[in-house]
């Protein structure tokens, strides 16, 4: 059990916290973990360590934020099994500091009433859930854009913090809209591409460059928003075609319509 003096530094300080849990925050994380913003978008190379100070931060909330909800989701059960065990992980290596009612697979209610749970990311397994202090999105480029309908309206009431963490798949879905065109003053947007991870090594990366196709390495470890794999136009085409002197289809004065 921690000591009270250790324990309230650790609830002030999520730097601190995380080196209690024995990890060593990268210059990026702990600038994220000392801020206090309700939107985080996190465009972040594969092996970055996104998934852990996601993680990380959902503990803090929990442990020291009495009756918070926090839901993980990951776009299958795989993932979001995979994301709760780095919760778990914590949790244990701190030794329990608040003791759990409940301790299962891919959920942890605590004594102090607050809840963590983990859910592969599809718009009916969430709509159950309302009130959460903390939603994190993981792998957020895979998910459906129904989900992120369906949770957005769970932080109405509780001006909770929304979390979306991903690497780059393709010009589409949210994630991608919400980074390249969400409003600047919604979002803190981290992007750190593998070049900027000291774990991954320059001779790893020049392995990977040398195996992998442009488009796929530019994804997976520079964080760039490639064309999608079965797009007949490119993005940048499509955007060129849209102009607003042409009228849709089918709309009154529009080509096809009856007036």
């Amino acid at each position: 059990m921690l000591e009270l003096r250790d324990d309230l530094r650790l609830a002030l300080d999520r730097v601190a916290f995380a080196r209690h849990v024995g990890i060593e925050p990268d210059e990026w994380q702990a600038e994220l973990l000392r801020e206090d913003t309700r939107r985080v978008l996190l465009n972040c190379s594969r092996q970055s360590g996104k998934s852990t100070l996601a993680a990380l931060i959902a503990l803090h909330r929990a442990l020291y934020y009495p009756e918070s909800l926090v839901l993980i989701l990951a776009p299958a059960m795989r993932q979001s099994v995979e994301a709760f065990g780095k919760v778990l992980a914590a949790y244990r290596a701190l030794g329990r500091p608040v003791p759990p009612r409940s301790e299962q697979k891919m959920s942890l209610e605590l004594d102090n009433g607050s809840r963590i749970v983990s859910l592969p990311g599809t718009e009916k397994t969430v709509r159950g859930y309302s009130g959460a202090a903390l939603l994190i999105v993981d792998e957020a480029a895979r998910v459906e854009d129904t989900l992120y309908f369906a949770i957005r309206p769970m932080l109405a009431v509780s001006g909770g913090e929304l979390m979306m963490l991903s690497t780059p798949y393709g010009k589409r879905g949210v994630f991608f809209e919400e980074w390249t065109r969400g409003p600047e003053h919604s979002w803190r947007r981290f992007e750190i591409p593998a070049t900027e991870c000291p774990r991954i090594s320059p001779e790893f990366l020049e392995e990977e460059r040398r195996a992998l196709p442009a488009r796929v390495y530019r994804q997976e470890y520079l964080c760039q928003f490639e064309e999608n794999e079965d797009a007949v136009f490119s993005y940048e085409d499509v955007k060129r075609a849209i102009t607003p002197e042409v009228l849709p289809v089918f709309v009154p004065g529009g080509l096809g319509s009856a007036d």
